[in-house]
């Protein structure tokens, strides 16, 4: 194939149906424009969307399998501690022979990649990386020319609790969109004209569908709150904002070929509440009788049955302020792990990574996940069997295997038995509607478990709708909660729109979202590089 000049343009947390909607009501022109001329295809990213990794899996073309990475939180078997890491991996065009401006991908180590120049981590959802630029001066002249990001405060904003707030949020979002075109257009045209592959990516999408989903899901149970009408029209109009914005680097790059994606689907959130607070309070009374957390007294009489917080409640602070003291105790303690548990880590992680590697001198993101409810119950995790993993997404339990976790209580003759007891005791619990509130359960076939890493879990649980609370014959009632996040990466596809690439146009159907980067490549003309996952959408 004829090396192209290609402009990816990442549409972070962008929910296909979603966006059909808006595209027949004539409300997003430009993506309904490229997708009419263009390929297109529903990219299914499988159980991998469960990893929170999405665009790591961009950034680096690896699946979890072989980037040695199933989630983004790190557990320390020697001491128990844990932490969330961004990436150590290298990105996929490291090696290429091309010349590369990035403006915002995330796990995009600009580091790691001397062929490419850009800014990465300016205003990324789950940025990944650190903020860097290279020439290391183009941050500061970004900077200068248009400011900081306008919408810090709100990436991860929970507003579903304020109309004001929520109104705030997305105005906040939609000016960051518009100050985001204008700085993608200033690199690729006045700054950096000279490249081979452009990469943009558009990560207001995700924080405004993950905040605003009861906007526009009739069926979320929090649909007919006061909230709900503004946030829907919010939601829209951060989308419109990214339309206008694919719409301009479109139109100021007639000739190229353009390829518009998104990793995964998004919807209404199944997971913060049963991961982050049932699942651990139910193995914590599984194994000692009693609870640690007390639901306030106001989640469990109101008349709809769906717990509220206050207009200007915090949704960390609400539900930690319901744990027994016990559990704040540990808070204290744990912060004296930190730097010795990651120092004890990065012998394993190089050996993992076998012959792929590691970007030299990396010092890899680091945050603390103390904020999560989950993580009030790490000081009983030695002397539990099975305990809960903080998560982003579906529960993920840890066995306390002997010879594996330094107070491991679990025998290696036992450990079979025991995920089985554990699936047949959690296929008991009932949601809110009295239904099953587990879909499945995952886990890792023909691994040694005394070899399992530390991003990896014994036992994965997929839920199947928004639970607020469940049910359990033997450990009774746990909940209500209420909402966290109200939209999550639950939508089953995300989308690839490609445009002037000599392909008749057209609906190609369903390919998996590890094609997306084999694609690219051979768009560029280059060979793929060795260990690459997925094949090309054009093959």
């Amino acid at each position: 194939m004829n090396k192209r000049k290609i402009l990816v343009i990442g549409l972070d947390g962008y929910e296909q149906s979603f966006g059909n909607l808006m595209m027949e009501a004539g409300e997003l022109p430009a993506l309904q424009e490229l997708k009419n001329r263009g390929a297109n295809w529903l990219l299914d990213h499988g159980a991998a969307t469960r990893t929170g990794l999405a665009w790591e899996h961009f950034s680096t073309g690896l699946r979890p399998e072989a980037a040695k990475r199933w989630s983004a939180v790190y557990f320390n078997r020697h001491d128990y501690s844990i932490w969330q890491e961004g990436t150590t991996l290298p990105p996929f065009v490291k090696n290429l022979d091309c010349k590369i401006v990035a403006f915002d991908p995330p796990y995009f180590d600009l580091n790691c990649a001397e062929n490419t120049l850009g800014v990465v981590n300016w205003g990324a959802h789950d940025p990944g990386v650190r903020s860097t630029s290279r020439p290391a001066r183009l941050h500061t002249e970004l900077m200068e020319r248009f400011g900081s990001y306008p919408a810090k405060d709100w990436i991860y904003g929970i507003t579903w609790q304020s109309v004001e707030q929520t109104v705030l949020m997305g105005e906040k979002l939609t000016n960051a969109v518009n100050i985001r075109s204008e700085i993608a257009l200033w690199l690729l045209q006045d700054r950096l004209p000279d490249w081979d592959l452009g990469i943009v990516v558009i990560g207001e999408l995700h924080s405004a569908t993950e905040t605003f989903w009861h906007g526009v899901d009739p069926g979320h149970p929090l649909y007919n709150i006061p909230s709900a009408q503004p946030a829907g029209e919010q939601l829209r109009e951060v989308y419109r904002a990214a339309d206008r914005m694919v719409n301009k680097l479109v139109s100021a790059f007639p000739d190229v070929t353009v390829m518009a994606i998104s990793m995964g689907g998004m919807g209404r959130n199944n997971s913060d509440i049963p991961s982050m607070v049932l699942l651990p309070e139910l193995f914590h009374r599984k194994s000692f009788g009693q609870s640690l957390v007390q639901t306030s007294p106001k989640w469990n009489n109101l008349g709809d049955g769906i717990p509220k917080l206050d207009t200007n409640e915090h949704w960390s602070k609400a539900i930690n302020l319901r744990f027994l003291k016990a559990g704040h105790k540990h808070r204290k303690e744990k912060k004296s792990f930190g730097k010795r548990a990651i120092k004890m880590f990065s012998k394993f992680r190089r050996a993992s990574m076998g012959g792929m590697g590691l970007c030299k001198n990396k010092q890899p993101l680091k945050m603390s996940v103390d904020w999560m409810p989950v993580m009030r119950y790490a000081p009983y995790w030695p002397k539990m069997e099975a305990f809960v993993l903080p998560s982003f997404y579906d529960g993920r339990i840890r066995i306390n295997l002997a010879g594996r976790e330094q107070h491991g209580i679990v025998p290696l003759n036992r450990y079979t038995e025991l995920l089985d007891e554990l699936k047949a005791y959690l296929w008991q619990c009932k949601d809110m509607t009295g239904d099953p509130a587990i879909e499945r359960f995952e886990q890792q076939e023909g691994v040694d478990p005394h070899l399992l890493h530390p991003t990896a879990a014994d036992l994965v649980v997929v839920w199947r709708e928004s639970t607020l609370s469940i049910e359990h014959p033997q450990s009774g009632r746990i909940g209500p909660v209420p909402f966290r996040r109200t939209g999550g990466h639950t939508g089953p596809y995300g989308i690839a729109y490609l445009a002037n690439a000599g392909i008749e146009p057209g609906d190609y159907g369903i390919r998996s979202a590890f094609d997306v980067v084999p694609t690219i490549v051979q768009l560029l003309g280059e060979l793929p590089p060795d260990g690459l996952s997925g094949q090309s959408l054009l093959n």
